[in-house]
């Protein structure tokens, strides 16, 4: 990390870009050693917590595409909980993947409602597995403690639809739970969350807690 960073509002961008039509900067400060969380304002403090906001593949589409909209095969998902440690799943289009990844970040909150988190510079290590045993539609992803799927698409309903729907379908294939438990046990302890509504196509993921998952599979043996 840096140890420094910004946060922009630029004019007609962000979810309330009609409201806040001037131009402000504002400079972050943080220690890069212990991340200690980074100055905002007379004494406030905003936790950190280090991510890669764009990480995809290649669309298999031909010609020249947007770094801006998050799709099929990952990109610009600005999804905070994509931190060290986290596995993500991307289906891959074309020959060599061509993988990229950007955008850093040292905190956001789920929305990136401004269109910008603390922006900052952040080097990493990552390891790339071609996974022959999976096919995937849009991307997946699991944390130390979480699953996740997620979805994209210009109408938020249909990406809380489509991130749902995938959650049913990757319980249902772990524990053997049928479609109509999984929906179920949805309702009680998965979370949809907002992953941003800034980038063209709105973006939901849906989290589940792995340790419910394992209890299952254990009761079901």
């Amino acid at each position: 990390p840096s140890g420094w960073g910004w946060t922009a509002n630029i004019p007609g961008f962000g979810l309330l870009a009609d409201q806040f039509t001037d131009p402000a900067l504002h400079i972050w400060t943080y220690d890069p050693a212990s991340l200690t969380p980074a100055l905002y304002g007379p004494g406030g403090k905003v936790p950190l917590k280090p991510f890669a906001g764009t990480i995809g593949l290649a669309p298999a589409e031909d010609g020249l595409h947007s770094v801006v909209p998050p799709r099929r095969m990952g990109g610009n998902m600005d999804i905070r909980d994509m931190t060290a440690g986290t596995e993500l799943y991307l289906p891959v289009e074309v020959a060599g993947a061509l993988f990229s990844i950007g955008d850093t970040h040292a905190a956001q909150g789920d929305g990136e409602v401004c269109l910008t988190a603390l922006e900052t510079c952040l080097s990493g290590t990552f390891e790339l597995h071609l996974r022959k045993d999976l096919s995937l539609d849009l991307p997946e992803a699991e944390t130390p403690t979480h699953v996740i799927t997620l979805a994209f698409d210009p109408d938020l309903d249909d990406a809380a639809t489509r991130a749902l729907r995938d959650m049913i379908k990757l319980i249902t294939v772990r524990t053997g739970l049928s479609a109509e438990d999984a929906y179920r046990l949805c309702s009680l302890a998965a979370d949809l969350r907002v992953t941003q509504v800034v980038d063209g196509n709105k973006g939901i993921h849906c989290m589940i807690e792995k340790a419910i998952l394992d209890d299952l599979i254990a009761t079901r043996r």
